[in-house]
């Protein structure tokens, strides 16, 4: 009987790790959600690490992108190199990150000095997530990602990491 269960569970594993039917891929990133009727952002504040508000009105000139993270949060720590690259790169052409942290000022300075963190980082504990709510992340994802555009209105959002394929390709459609 113990050799039987060992059998299926070796088929079992050859079947997965040869079937294409098993990978999982990333997404296109033609399939990513581009809004066609855009929500107007409301006036949104938050402080940065140095206890100063800021509000995101300040950026209403630039095509905004939003980012809710966490230092705790493995998938955030993977793409905000990516877009501290894509700060630098595009700021020129109007693009600012802003990266929200669900977090306190303590708990997120020494990584934003560690991750050369080119973009402001505003701070908000339990607010995050009512703000985060209100832009369209009702199930609590992190990161989440929104776009919002010259007009004020959110153009995308994305729950879950960003590619640097998938970010760039979101940042070009905007620009």
């Amino acid at each position: 009987m113990k050799y039987k269960k060992l059998n299926y569970l070796v088929f079992f594993i050859y079947l997965i790790s040869s079937s294409g039917s098993y990978s999982i891929d990333r997404p296109d990133i033609n399939n990513l959600i581009i809004h066609e009727e855009k929500k107007t952002i409301g006036k949104v504040e938050f402080f940065n690490s140095k206890k100063n508000k800021v509000s995101l009105d300040n950026y209403k000139e630039n095509i905004a992108i939003i980012n809710f993270w966490a230092t705790w949060c493995a998938p955030c720590r993977e793409e905000i190199p990516v877009f501290v690259q894509l700060q630098e790169k595009y700021q020129s052409q109007g693009l600012q990150f802003i990266g929200i942290a669900l977090q306190q000022a303590e708990e997120v300075r020494d990584f934003i000095e560690e991750y050369n963190v080119n973009y402001p980082s505003l701070i908000g504990g339990d607010e995050v997530i009512k703000i985060a709510s209100e832009l369209g992340n009702n199930i609590g994802a992190m990161p989440y990602t929104v776009l919002i555009n010259t007009e004020g209105k959110i153009a995308f959002t994305h729950r879950g990491p960003l590619t640097r394929e998938e970010a760039e390709a979101v940042v070009k459609n905007f620009l």
